[in-house]
């Protein structure tokens, strides 16, 4: 199954949205502190996923994503096939060209796990994944860890102003 980083950190990405959703716009920056994801990564995947209307954007103060429709609505193969990214188990890309440019013997059952694949993942949706307890809980912790190390940035900062003020 080729389903890369791209695939991966776009549903990362969009659960951590829903989850945070209640709160009013997500900043990317946010998402990017709590998930360990390239800043300019994310913009590219939103960019995306704005285009197929999963998010929209506020602009301004406060400004950042919010899902586009209900986390019920949003199932997970959405998501992937969004940014274009591709669930697909066969050699070929499912072209049927496997062998010396024709079908090898397993590409139906190859095929027929994509499909698979993808149909389990139209039946899970954002609201499906963030009512597990154990997504829940991790999402608790990576809060606590990003408030955290925001706290360690201000103080370094305010350390840093204090030692440059001083030696004035």
């Amino acid at each position: 199954m080729r389903l890369t980083t791209k695939g991966r950190y776009a549903v990362t990405a969009m659960l951590d949205l829903s989850i945070h959703a209640a709160k009013g716009p997500v900043n990317l920056t946010e998402i990017s502190h709590r998930q360990a994801i390239s800043l300019s990564y994310l913009e590219q995947l939103f960019a995306k996923l704005r285009q197929r209307k999963l998010v929209s954007s506020v602009r301004g103060p406060g400004g950042g994503y919010r899902l586009a429709r209900p986390e019920k609505e949003i199932h997970v193969a959405e998501i992937i096939d969004a940014v274009s990214e591709s669930l697909d188990t066969t050699r070929c890309l499912g072209k049927g060209d496997c062998q010396l440019g024709e079908t090898c013997l397993t590409h139906h059952l190859w095929q027929d796990l994509s499909d698979q694949i993808h149909n389990f993942l139209s039946n899970i949706s954002l609201a499906d994944l963030v009512s597990k307890r154990e997504i829940v809980l991790i999402a608790q912790n990576q809060n606590e860890r990003a408030k955290l190390q925001k706290e360690q940035q201000e103080i370094r900062r305010h350390d840093a102003n204090t030692i440059a003020v001083s030696t004035l």
